[in-house]
């Protein structure tokens, strides 16, 4: 039987981003141990804060999965470590771990551990492509991967985009790279549909984005789409941004400020799974006209939802879509424009890209996630 670590530290109560992946890679690889002969270690470590508070317990959340390891150095003294002198402390952290047959890194770092096989997940490569997209924490990420890779054994990533990019930008060889696709949180057998209350007046059609509210997700592009359907074609929807504010999210704020039609326009912070699912059902189109993604978990979400999509036609947007979605150029307010209005405007063409956005919503499982990555383990294992 062959030990598998995966690094849980990302994991978060409320999850999004990275911590959304790692609670369900977790969740549909626990149950295959028995079927498939191998065991799996949980490895987190805790956070400045909690660690200089003297939290220094595994979550409560994750009590219920057993091989448990608990790694009492703070990620930032260890981010340090992997920056300037990697190899001091491999051989006792692989040792305090028990030695794994395989670590797989689940935030774009992973210690070089000399006995055991390394696994490296890489989302995307915003902090290369677009780094004025990202905060000074993200840009860090380049040197550090690029270190990592040097010993890593396997990269797992999120989207055949994402593996180009990691193939042209990093030089890493594809035989190397194994795919990954996400999947939507309401695929979930753990997510069940209710009907929430929630402060809100529906009795407006609106267009909903849902996402970090930041630079890389292009909103003040809808915000000018938005502006142009109002003034050219009189539209009566309003524009529903549900997120939590991002990296230099104020000149967002403030072209919502500025539009003309800003009493139209509504910001709703973060809200639960529950509440996220009933604006998505209710929306008369879904509108993500993201500059960059490694793969874009909403535009999957507002399909299994069955709410039609326009997205853009760049990374990895159509990659997820398919023909299921209009896509755009996401540069060309007009453009996005032009693709909402057709949605609004044809009751057929809207419930075409609902039934085919179901369809393709089905495609996409976390158990799909969780064997295709145990695949990638057992690629390494046979090499």
């Amino acid at each position: 039987m062959y030990r598998i670590g995966i690094d849980v530290t990302p994991f978060s109560i409320k999850p999004s981003g990275i911590s959304f992946y790692v609670a369900n890679l977790i969740h549909y690889l626990y149950p295959l141990q028995y079927q498939e002969n191998f065991q799996l270690a949980l490895i987190y470590q805790p956070g400045l804060r909690n660690w200089l508070r003297l939290r220094r317990d595994f979550p409560n959340s994750l009590s219920r999965y057993s091989n448990r390891y608990f790694l009492p150095l703070p990620v930032k003294f260890t981010n340090v470590i992997l920056d300037y002198f990697p190899r001091l402390f491999s051989s006792h952290l692989e040792h305090h771990l028990d030695s794994p047959t395989i670590i797989h890194g689940t935030n774009y770092t992973v210690f070089p551990y000399p006995n055991s096989l390394k696994v490296l997940t890489i989302y995307d490569l915003t902090f290369l492509k677009y780094p004025d997209y990202i905060d000074s924490v993200v840009k860090t990420y380049s040197k550090r991967v690029k270190k990592c890779l040097t010993w890593t054994d396997l990269v797992i990533t999120i989207s055949e985009s994402s593996k180009n990019d990691i193939i042209e930008y990093l030089n890493v060889n594809p035989d190397r790279i194994h795919v990954t696709p996400l999947a939507s949180r309401y695929a979930s057998d753990v997510f069940v549909p209710s009907n929430p209350s929630v402060n809100y007046d529906f009795s407006y059609p609106y267009i909903l984005f849902v996402s970090t509210i930041e630079p890389r997700k292009n909103i003040t592009t809808l915000i000018a789409a938005f502006n142009y359907l109002k003034q050219k074609h009189k539209i009566e929807h309003h524009l529903i941004l549900i997120g939590q504010k991002g990296w230099h999210h104020k000149p967002i704020f403030a072209a919502m400020e500025n539009s003309p039609w800003n009493h139209h326009i509504h910001h709703l912070d973060y809200l639960s799974d529950e509440r996220v699912a009933l604006f998505y059902s209710k929306a008369d189109v879904f509108v993500y006209p993201s500059h960059y993604e490694g793969f874009g978990l909403p535009v999957l979400e507002a399909m299994s939802l069955g709410a039609p999509v326009v997205t853009s036609n760049t990374s990895s947007l159509p990659e997820v879509a398919g023909d299921a979605a209009l896509l755009i150029d996401p540069n060309d307010p007009i453009q996005l424009a032009d693709a909402i209005l057709k949605i609004i405007s044809d009751t057929q063409l809207c419930q075409k890209l609902i039934q085919k956005g179901k369809e393709r919503a089905k495609l996409f499982s976390w158990e799909r996630t969780a064997q295709e990555t145990l695949n990638a383990y057992k690629s390494l294992l046979s090499s």
